[in-house]
């Protein structure tokens, strides 16, 4: 164990000074062998077209070949993205252009032959409109170049449809377009406009951005400093490989720095590290939220359409919600005012789906009355169907690992997922961490994928199953001392109560209050079976007049058990505090355990007499029976900082408390009613068919699930925002973590009484490790390929021409007029490649 925590101190402290030390966020973003290639075809000096102007970028090509023979992302399989078709064609031809890495070539050509077919194939119904725009410029600039691009039989029938859906688009679209909302303009894939797409030099310097780049975009950029020759986009990109010295540029540059921030605490925080980092956490987005606070630009346009904006927004809205912080809906609402956004959206939804992901997560924290995030809230979770149901197959434009975090998303809600296994699932899953923003498909932020981080995320979850077993070990040594796991009736859940209290308390220094939490539920439970099944009402009257004199002389059998195991268990707590503080707390907590067996008496009493209390009455014991207090305030004792022992008494319960005492009740309530109706057990949805006798159950489920909806919303404000209840933050947190997990158990049925349904789960929180499987690459690349035939080189590239010159004929060349200008291709090359996915 000393060794497991020595490796993780280390691990701490080297990505502490490699990500959150690290003024040079740029370096966080990985880099684009497409836009890389476009910077290495610059000439240093056009009249001599002798060596590169950036000959880091050259190097990085011929350092960063991929095993299979190709350049670009993969996904969380190690698979080849659509992507990687025309980065391996740019990054050959800058590779040609300058006469340097022939074996390179040979293996790139060798996987353009060998994948375009599936690659294209499988993405077929998901090709983006950047995909669209690119691939066909960079064939073109390939054979251009003189590459001996051999492209299969089979796949001559999908490019054709690539390369007509291209004609369409670059035909229809106007060079600059802000009627697109979310498209980047065609004018930003100036370097894949072909020769007779003339293009005005003026109309390429009036779009340049104040930073000298053609809509942040290296190649786009690259392109029009080799047309132009213009001192701001030189300037630009200057900078860029100064930014980038490692000589491998981003797809956008400069990039949102805050969104960086963002995204790498959002990335640390569903890892499980959070408790690693809360200081940098704490400072980034403190700063953050100042500067959105204090910023005085003018506001953006809210009928533009922003993927990257509306990612961010909803990103921060969530991660300072979840923090604190006071934020407004509206922050990330205001798409939802705009029908001719939505619909563009409803139609391209699956452009939009981290989008989407985002802003559905984000209102996960819905308080009462943002009705904003309700509208919000219902049209995410439209999209997201929508988009899951038109991606069940596996394809490379939306990874695998997300497909599967946006279905866990949907199928069950943040409120019941218990925290350690969402870290395990997001180490396990989220082999690649993309935002997808700027032209490219795949824009990866390197920082997330870092190799120490993913490596520390494993060992700390290893290292906190290390403590859970040892833990749960020392529990059953304990029940098992007081013969609470051998009652013989009723519930045994010494391992439930444990996993549940440890997966929603996750961290390694509340061993005590995971203990005293689990011991508090397992006691509960017995007594509770004890009492609605076991006891006799005399038995459960002695065993209830002992509890409340405690005082356990007298007492026989499973009452007596009962009793001493929760002396002891007093006793034991009281111990723990300081010795002034002893007598006090011993009789606060002797108060809260008296008023449950006196609400678990008051409840057999009415079921002996089928005596029918009205809802309130019902309400006002049930919030007690359910014990959730129980539970919780005790162990609140031993945060830091602590609960106060005046919070401890009844009859000053905060907010808060009794808004988990009611919610909890009422979620049992919901998937109880039948077994408690054949108990002849009242509860809340049964008063309320028998209170309207001409209803239907469901409409009494549907009532009772409304209310527990809307408590949902006033807990989660008292929880995340200061003035509601005077408890320090750790406390409101427990009161969270109590909340989960009754709402893991209650969610979609009563798991608590399952005797299997929760297994697979117990595994992998303390018991199974990490699962580092991943499939290798499918069917490894030759490192060089045969040499064709020369007839196959004519056959392919005349039914390559033949499949264009069987579509209908489109008039691709704009009205010419002076000024106009046809990009010159220097003896080497240029033309094509990358445009915007749209979708984060």
């Amino acid at each position: 164990m000393e060794s497991s925590k020595s490796l993780i101190q280390s691990l701490v402290s080297d990505i502490k000074k490699e990500i959150f030390s690290n003024d040079n966020l740029h370096a966080f973003v990985s880099s684009s062998a497409y836009d890389t290639a476009w910077l290495a075809m610059i000439p240093a000096d056009p009249r001599e077209n002798n060596y590169p102007m950036f000959k880091n970028c050259l190097k990085w090509i011929l350092e960063n070949q991929k095993e299979g023979g190709f350049w670009g992302e993969t996904d969380e399989e190690g698979l080849p993205t659509i992507d990687t078709l025309p980065a391996t064609l740019a990054c050959m031809v800058a590779l040609k252009t300058w006469n340097v890495g022939q074996e390179k070539i040979e293996k790139g050509l060798a996987f353009v032959h060998d994948k375009v077919e599936i690659l294209l194939k499988i993405n077929y119904q998901n090709l983006p409109r950047w995909f669209l725009i690119v691939f066909p410029a960079m064939i073109a600039l390939a054979q251009a170049a003189g590459l001996e691009l051999i492209l299969p039989q089979g796949s001559k029938g999908v490019i054709a449809d690539v390369l007509f859906n291209q004609q369409q688009i670059l035909q229809t679209e106007e060079l600059v377009d802000e009627s697109r909302y979310c498209d980047l303009p065609l004018l930003a894939y100036l370097e894949s406009l072909p020769p007779t797409y003339n293009v005005h030099q003026e109309e390429i310097i009036m779009h340049l951005s104040n930073d000298g780049s053609l809509f942040q975009s290296p190649s786009a950029t690259a392109y029009a400093f080799m047309a132009t020759g213009n001192i701001k986009c030189r300037r630009y990109l200057e900078s860029l490989v100064q930014d980038c010295p490692n000589g491998g540029v981003p797809a956008k540059y400069p990039m949102d720095e805050e969104l960086v921030k963002l995204c790498t605490v959002d990335h640390v925080q569903k890892l499980g590290l959070a408790e690693h980092f809360d200081e940098e956490i704490e400072k980034t987005l403190a700063q953050i939220y100042r500067d959105q606070k204090q910023c005085k630009s003018k506001p953006e346009k809210t009928n533009i359409l922003s993927p990257t904006k509306l990612y961010k927004d909803s990103l921060a809205f969530r991660l300072f919600r979840m923090q604190g912080y006071d934020v407004n809906p509206g922050s990330f609402c205001w798409f939802l005012k705009h029908a001719e956004i939505l619909n563009h959206m409803e139609e391209n939804c699956e452009k939009f789906i981290t989008v989407m992901h985002s802003v559905y997560t984000a209102t996960d924290l819905l308080f009462p009355g943002e009705y904003e995030l309700e509208e919000a809230r219902a049209f995410a979770r439209r999209m997201l169907e929508i988009s899951v149901k038109r991606n069940r197959d596996h394809n490379f434009v939306i990874s695998k690992g997300f497909l599967n975090a946006v279905k866990h998303e949907l199928e069950l809600p943040w409120i019941a997922r218990l925290d350690h296994l969402d870290h395990r699932k997001w180490i396990e899953e989220n082999k690649i961490t993309t935002l997808r923003v700027g032209k490219a498909s795949f824009y990866r932020l390197s920082s997330l994928d870092n190799k120490k981080l993913l490596q520390l995320a494993e060992e700390n979850y290893e290292f906190r199953q290390l403590i859970y077993r040892n833990e749960l070990e020392e529990l059953k040594s304990w029940s098992m001392k007081w013969r609470l796991s051998d009652m013989g009736f009723g519930r045994e859940k010494t391992v439930y109560m444990y996993f549940a209290v440890a997966s929603s308390i996750c961290l390694p220094s509340d061993s005590l209050v995971r203990l005293i939490s689990a011991k508090a539920g397992i006691i509960i439970t017995v007594a509770d079976d004890f009492y609605d099944k076991e006891g006799s009402l005399s038995e459960l009257e002695v065993l209830t007049d002992a509890v409340k004199r405690w005082d356990g002389k007298g007492l026989q059998g499973h009452s007596k058990t009962i009793f001493d195991a929760l002396d002891d268990f007093v006793n034991e707590i009281t111990s723990k505090c300081h010795q002034h503080e002893r007598s006090g707390i011993r009789e606060k907590i002797r108060d809260i355990w008296r008023e449950t067996f006196v609400s678990w008496m008051v409840e057999k009493t009415w079921s002996h007499k089928g005596y029918i209390p009205s809802a309130d009455e019902y309400l006002e014991t049930g919030m007690i029976s359910i014990a959730a207090h129980t539970v919780t305030l005790p162990a609140s004792c031993f945060l830091n900082p602590s609960l106060t022992n005046e919070r401890l008494k009844p009859a000053e319960y905060e907010n808060i408390t009794k808004l988990l005492m009611a919610r909890t009740r009422l979620l049992n309530d919901v998937q109880s009613y039948e077994k408690e109706k054949a108990d002849g057990k009242m509860n809340l949805v049964l008063l309320h068919l028998n209170e309207n006798p001409k209803g239907c159950i469901d409409e009494s489920i549907a009532y009772v699930e409304e209310i527990v909806e809307v408590k949902r919303k006033e807990f989660l404000k008292h929880v995340l925002m200061d003035g509601f209840d005077d408890l320090p933050k750790s406390c409101k947190n427990l009161h969270l973590a109590c909340m989960k997990v009754f709402q893991m158990f209650f969610n979609s049925a009563n798991l608590l009484d399952s005797e299997a349904a929760l297994v697979d789960d117990i595994k992998k929180a303390i018991y199974l490790p990490i699962d580092h499987s991943s499939r290798p690459f499918v069917k490894p690349l030759p490192l060089v390929p045969e040499k064709p035939k020369n007839d196959e080189v004519t056959k392919t590239t005349v039914s390559f021409h033949r499949a264009l010159r069987n579509r209908p004929s489109i008039n691709m060349i704009k009205n010419p007029s002076s000024g106009t200008i046809a990009i010159p291709r220097a003896g080497q090359v240029n033309i094509p490649m990358r445009s915007n996915f749209c979708f984060i």
